[in-house]
């Protein structure tokens, strides 16, 4: 098992500095077609990466498209399963790349989505504990997407399936888990507690007001989160430049939100 490896990759995708990251997913296509934001690659990465984006998240097919050639490293996070919102079963991941073949892309760490409490979990767990495998073998970092979704979760945002959540995450290898924020500081803490590795929250659907954006992002790193992997809150924001700079005042500068809503003024 290449630790070295490893290491290397892991500060390619977190700040050197503070030990937080701020990623970028944009796989939205695979799920939901090609919406504003993420048809334009190039573009989308330029803006993310100029703010000072650590990471993105995307699927292998369009590794190409997002070659800037000019502009500031951003590191890349190659995502391992997909489904469609065409499917009758959307909640269903599926495997569609390997740890092997992210490398041969040039991947600094892979991603891979599992959603608890769904009829098909014990497929998603078995894949998750092979991929962990793989990702250990290779000396890949493994960032674990998990959420509570599913015919018995009745609140996917509870802190009790939250928490349960992200210490599937970091019990089952994962070296970064991603969950959805639980609403308060109080209450999230109680998720970062129980799991040992850095935990990221999801920015979940598009929001209307910067401050909720960025009180949330506040309230996670109060409770010891590790960063944020936010998609469509940057990527369709009306400046996903400043978004992101505005996200690492908070996040790095340990800013008050009403210090980092000046950028976006």
């Amino acid at each position: 098992m290449s630790t070295i490896g490893k290491r290397i990759r892991m500060e390619r995708i977190f700040n050197r500095g503070t030990g937080k990251t701020i990623v970028v997913p944009i796989d939205h296509g695979t799920t939901v077609g090609p919406i504003d934001g993420v048809i334009d690659l190039k573009k989308t990465i330029q803006q993310v990466a100029n703010g000072g984006a650590n990471a993105i998240v995307e699927h292998k097919g369009l590794v190409d498209d997002g070659l800037r050639g000019e502009g500031p490293d951003i590191g890349l996070i190659i995502h391992l399963s997909a489904s469609t919102t065409l499917s009758p079963f959307p909640n269903a991941k599926t495997l569609v790349c390997s740890v092997e073949e992210a490398l041969k892309l040039g991947a600094d760490a892979v991603s891979i989505h599992v959603n608890l409490g769904d009829a098909d979990e014990k497929e998603m767990l078995r894949d998750f504990g092979e991929v962990s495998y793989q990702a250990r073998s290779w000396g890949m970092p493994l960032l674990a997407m998990i959420y509570p979704r599913g015919e018995k979760i009745s609140n996917e945002y509870d802190v009790e399936v939250i928490k349960h959540a992200a210490r599937v995450g970091c019990e089952m290898g994962a070296d970064i888990v991603k969950v959805s924020y639980t609403g308060s500081p109080e209450s999230f803490i109680k998720v970062t507690e129980g799991c040992s590795v850095p935990v990221v929250i999801a920015g979940g659907d598009k929001m209307d007001s910067d401050r909720d954006i960025l009180e949330m992002v506040k309230g996670s790193i109060e409770a010891g989160g590790a960063g944020v992997s936010i998609g469509r809150n940057v990527f369709q924001h009306r400046d996903p430049k400043n978004m992101v700079k505005a996200m690492a005042k908070v996040i790095n500068e340990n800013c008050s939100v009403e210090e980092a809503l000046e950028i976006l003024r």
